[in-house]
């Protein structure tokens, strides 16, 4: 069997992507790494537990001598690297914890990958996973491609853009196969309420106020995480050794827009009079450093690999709304204890 080792394994994304390659590869053995920090949740998993081809690791990537010796145990074949920091309004707060996992984590695993090998790299790959944000922000018009410059505009894109970096520096230095891919914002089940979708739905739920960012005409290109899970494993099989792939969901929205289809679709679920959700907007101080719009231009995945989104924005939102209100036990479990200090320093 191979063994791979796939960072941030019980986070959002990654967990759908461990469940994927669990159930989809038999003969691959998957050690799930994670720090298990706010946003990791091993109740995300529960059904994959007791896989053989199954195991969890609890550990920190920005650990060397730790990651180290995971690497000497198990000679992993393959990294699959998700874990990171991810929210722009906590890099904003605590940019140093963002330098220390992005990139001094990044650089931990490349570091072990190529001392394990010693350069010999058949059949190897190192697989990055990053986010649209690395290209800064664009205006009314045009696309991110994977030849678009990189420009940064918060500590959490900027750190992301290092490891980057990092990861095409350590390929073309020291021979590594790697590949990366850029990803549009994520949604769907098992999404901690930090962003803004679970927010708001959470939010709904307790009748409690949906803040909305400066005018609410920032406009982002959304994405359901599975269809980004089939993408991965797309871009992990097929890929091509030291290419950039962009994964957009085809779906742009301007956040306000967005947040009334989600009022709409919450109140016909909830059963309570259209536009009662809507009375919930309230309007916040802008972030500082907030990218006007994002949005990917996914055809280079499209047409070499032959992937593309399976949902369309409102049938992936109705899926995700149906799996919070189907799992609130699950939802009133990750909103206890510290997300309430967070969520009264962020929005209070």
């Amino acid at each position: 069997m191979k063994n791979i080792l796939i960072t941030g394994g019980a986070g959002f994304v990654g967990s759908h992507v461990v469940r994927l390659f669990v159930n989809s590869y038999p003969n691959y053995h998957i050690f799930n790494l994670d720090a298990l920090t706010y946003a990791g949740n091993l109740e995300n998993l529960k059904d994959v537990e007791q896989k053989q081809n199954y195991t969890f690791i609890k550990g920190d990537i920005t650990d060397a001598t730790f990651i180290n010796s995971l690497f000497e145990a198990h000679q992993f074949a393959a990294v699959i690297h998700l874990a990171a920091e991810s929210h722009v309004d906590r890099s904003i707060k605590e940019p140093l914890a963002f330098v220390k996992t992005n990139i001094l984590g990044t650089i931990n695993l490349l570091e072990a990958f190529k001392t394990i090998w010693n350069h010999d790299f058949s059949e190897k790959r190192f697989y990055h996973i990053s986010t649209d944000e690395v290209y800064g922000t664009l205006g009314a018009t045009g696309l991110f491609t994977e030849a678009t410059a990189y420009d940064p505009n918060s500590p959490y894109s900027a750190s992301k853009a290092s490891s980057d970096h990092f990861v095409r520096a350590y390929g073309e230095t020291y021979g590594m196969p790697y590949v990366i891919s850029n990803c549009s914002n994520n949604y769907g089940p098992n999404q901690f309420p930090e962003k803004l979708i679970p927010l708001f739905i959470n939010n709904i739920i307790n009748n409690k106020p949906l803040p909305v960012y400066g005018d609410g005409n920032y406009t982002r290109d959304w994405l359901y995480v599975i269809d980004h899970a089939n993408a991965i494993d797309l871009v992990f099989h097929k890929g091509k050794n030291k290419e950039t792939y962009n994964i957009g969901g085809f779906n742009e929205w301007k956040n306000i827009d967005l947040v009334k289809l989600l009022c709409k679709q919450m109140d016909v679920k909830l059963g309570r009079p259209l536009g009662t959700s809507e009375e919930l907007i309230t309007y916040v101080k802008d972030r500082p450093g907030h990218d006007l719009r994002y949005a990917i231009d996914a055809s280079k995945i499209k047409s070499e690999l032959g992937w593309q989104p399976s949902v369309t924005f409102e049938e992936g939102l109705g899926l995700t709304i149906n799996w919070y209100l189907e799992n609130k036990e699950w939802l009133n479990h990750v909103t206890s204890g510290e997300y309430q200090d967070y969520y009264e320093k962020q929005y209070t």
